[in-house]
């Protein structure tokens, strides 16, 4: 099952079965949840079995085939074992070819010649004719039932080796399509990587046990040095250090945590060790809520049908009337006989075999496809590059998508009298001491040598103090130097100043007045501004959405030219945001680099991951993957989707034209089975030819 018309498939076979309560399909994981009795269970299975696809069972919680190492390698081998048939196939029908055209005549090599295109339909056809067959006995007419009845007809009057290329060539279309469709977005698989297996838990004598996540009790005690993640949502009881919780919230810098504070399942401590009382199990962080969220959002996405299935439920159920028709009237309305009218229906059916389709989306697609990654762009398939031209707005994380996602020095200035010089190299030689993101943002921003620092203290929360050439000093928070009594009017107002541009503000101060303050934020990428112009020239409406506060929100929006910003979203309100735009805009996407915007991700009709600082989760997660981190190459997406869309009807319009007339031809003309393969094949050829390109500079 590896793409939406398979879905819709094996959806009608399921739902005339009672007892049938939901269905829930992962294309990606090739996955399919039944909710359903009991006595429903074995039907549904033999249905789907009907319908041409062989179920596996799955239990629930446990590794599926797409993810399992060796089911991996199985599907690897089978899919190298597929393409070897299809190429001995290929082989085969030119054999056939040849024989045709070089000895026609001769009873040996036409039998032999027969033999080698029953044995080209046969390595490339099992799937289609199964599948096609399965169909009929439903009473159903889709692509797959087209192609069954055309080539077998094709083989029956005689084009026999037109009958082994047309299944030849189909099959290896639709093994290109599979490639370009979405087959790996396990993003379950990373988000529960964040998580640790393992916890040390404080046990009932006192000693620290090491226990899995999973069986650690609500209101346990659990313990976390610097640079592990936490495993469990809770409560800090005792400790100060800085959680680095981008992957949750997408703050962009690490928070000073003390005992009252609230810690989350997958952040990392950076500096100290801290001791926190569990709040929630396992199965309930909030880093599992995020998992569930993922769920959901890709289990609502709604499939878009291939084009070549919503135009047979048309197509071939008059091509087939039609041919009907041909083969039972003219005999009776016209002085053709019955043999003859069978052949005209016959090569009305190879003449209107939709090979020409088939073949033509996806080499148009995967040309689409290639163009974009020779710009850095990955798409994820084809139903997201011809999806891109229809967004109307596209929500962007700030954090490393808008913005570099690094703190940096930005502003820092002498307060009072004191030397530039001297307060330069004093801020330089404490911030070196320290490995706290801010301090070393400062360290690298101000580029002086330091000097020895003496009873150097850290002071968690607040910054570091230390004496340096016997003057003690403190490089230290706005709460720090507030609780020293430092701050006055004038300063305060500065601070606001700087805080209402979403800067962190840190202070150096004596011990009777500041010295200097220095601001550290996450600075806009370069090319973000140019990147929201283009969205916006192409009639798509930029929003922001972030987890750092409001004021930081509105600054960076300000500076990208976004009127729109909405800031202090954790990551079920980013879902949920983007569920707003959808009812508002229509058609939305979401460009992000964190855990935290995978619930985003996948809700929004197209997800934009930042694949070079983006998670392995946020990629997965996404539809596309911009390799460069260049937000420009959203809008080049929309602008490829709609050249490609261009192209897909261009490449439509000649093959429904070229058929057309052919159609016309074989009823009212003298048919002829070289009529036949020009309408087909030379449409074909045109069509993968116009396709192609999308593949120039």
């Amino acid at each position: 099952m590896d793409c939406s018309a398979e879905e819709s498939e094996i959806r009608q076979a399921l739902e005339p079965i009672a007892g049938i309560h939901s269905l829930g399909f992962q294309l990606g994981d090739r996955t399919l949840n039944i909710d359903s009795t009991d006595e429903a269970l074995p039907l549904a299975l033999d249905a789907i079995r009907k319908a041409g696809f062989d179920p596996q069972p799955v239990q629930m919680g446990k590794t599926t085939p797409a993810h399992d190492d060796e089911d991996s390698e199985e599907h690897a081998h089978g899919q190298s074992d597929g393409m070897a048939r299809l190429a001995a196939a290929l082989a085969f029908a030119v054999v056939a070819e040849a024989i045709a055209y070089f000895a026609p005549d001769l009873a040996i090599w036409k039998g032999l010649g027969m033999a080698v295109a029953a044995l080209a339909i046969w390595l490339a056809g099992i799937s289609t004719y199964k599948k096609g067959l399965a169909a009929l006995m439903r009473g159903k007419l889709n692509i797959n039932a087209l192609m069954s009845v055309a080539v077998t007809g094709a083989f029956l009057i005689g084009q026999w080796p037109e009958a082994a290329m047309v299944m030849a060539l189909y099959a290896i279309a639709e093994l290109i399509e599979a490639k370009a469709v979405d087959r790996a977005r396990n993003a379950i698989k990373g988000l529960l990587a964040l998580a640790p297996e393992e916890a040390l838990v404080l046990g009932a004598n006192g000693e620290w046990v090491v226990t899995p996540a999973s069986a650690v009790p609500l209101e346990a005690i659990v313990r976390i040095k610097p640079g592990e993640r936490v495993a469990l949502d809770g409560v800090v009881t005792k400790g100060n250090s800085a959680i680095n919780q981008a992957s949750v919230t997408g703050e962009s810098i690490p928070v000073d945590k003390a005992p009252g504070d609230a810690v989350f399942a997958g952040t990392i401590n950076e500096t100290g060790e801290l001791e926190f009382r569990v709040t929630a199990a396992a199965n309930n962080t909030t880093l599992a809520r995020i998992i569930h969220a993922v769920e959901q959002a890709q289990g609502t996405r709604a499939p878009t049908q291939r084009f070549v299935d919503r135009f047979a439920a048309i197509y071939t159920p008059a091509v087939f009337a039609t041919a009907v028709a041909v083969a039972v009237l003219m005999p009776i309305l016209t002085s053709l006989t019955w043999m003859e009218a069978l052949y005209k229906a016959l090569v009305l059916l190879v003449i209107a075999c939709p090979c020409a389709l088939v073949i033509s989306t996806p080499v148009t697609v995967v040309s689409g496809l290639s163009a974009g990654a020779r710009r850095g762009i990955l798409i994820k398939g084809g139903t997201y590059l011809e999806g891109a031209r229809l967004l109307k707005a596209v929500a962007l994380d700030k954090t490393g998508t808008i913005t570099e996602g690094k703190p940096k020095l930005v502003d820092w200035q002498v307060w009072g009298q004191a030397d530039e010089a001297s307060v330069k190299l004093l801020a330089a030689s404490l911030s070196s001491r320290s490995d706290h993101p801010v301090s070393q943002a400062i360290t690298n921003g101000l580029a002086t040598a330091p000097t020895p620092v003496e009873t150097f203290v850290a002071l968690p929360g607040r910054g570091v103090s230390g004496a340096v050439n016997g003057q003690t000093l403190v490089l230290g928070n706005h709460r720090s130097i507030h609780e020293r009594g430092l701050c006055t009017p004038e300063l305060e107002a500065a601070l606001a100043v700087h805080e209402q541009q979403g800067r962190t503000i840190t202070l150096l101060a004596d011990e009777t007045r500041v010295l200097a303050l220095f601001a550290v934020a996450d600075t806009i990428r370069e090319s973000s501004k140019q990147a929201v112009d283009e969205l916006l020239a192409l009639g798509v409406t930029p929003v922001m959405l972030t987890g750092d506060n409001a004021a930081t929100a509105k600054a960076i929006a300000a500076q990208a030219g976004i009127k729109d910003a909405r800031g202090d979203l954790l990551p079920e309100a980013k879902l949920e945001a983007i569920k707003e735009m959808q009812k508002r805009y229509g058609a939305t996407g979401m460009a992000g680099d964190g855990i935290n915007d995978a619930p985003a991700l996948a809700q929004a009709d197209i997800g934009f991951a930042m694949g070079g600082a983006g998670t392995d989760t946020a990629i997965e997660a996404a539809d596309v993957v911009i390799m460069n981190d260049d937000l420009q190459r959203v809008a080049e997406t929309v602008r490829l989707s709609q050249r490609t869309h261009a192209v897909l009807w261009q490449n439509i319009s000649l093959a429904l034209g070229i058929k057309s007339i052919f159609l016309v031809m074989a009823v009212f003309g003298t048919p002829s089975m070289w009529m036949a393969v020009f309408a087909d094949m030379g449409a074909s050829l045109l069509v993968v030819a116009n396709g192609l390109r999308l593949l120039r500079k």
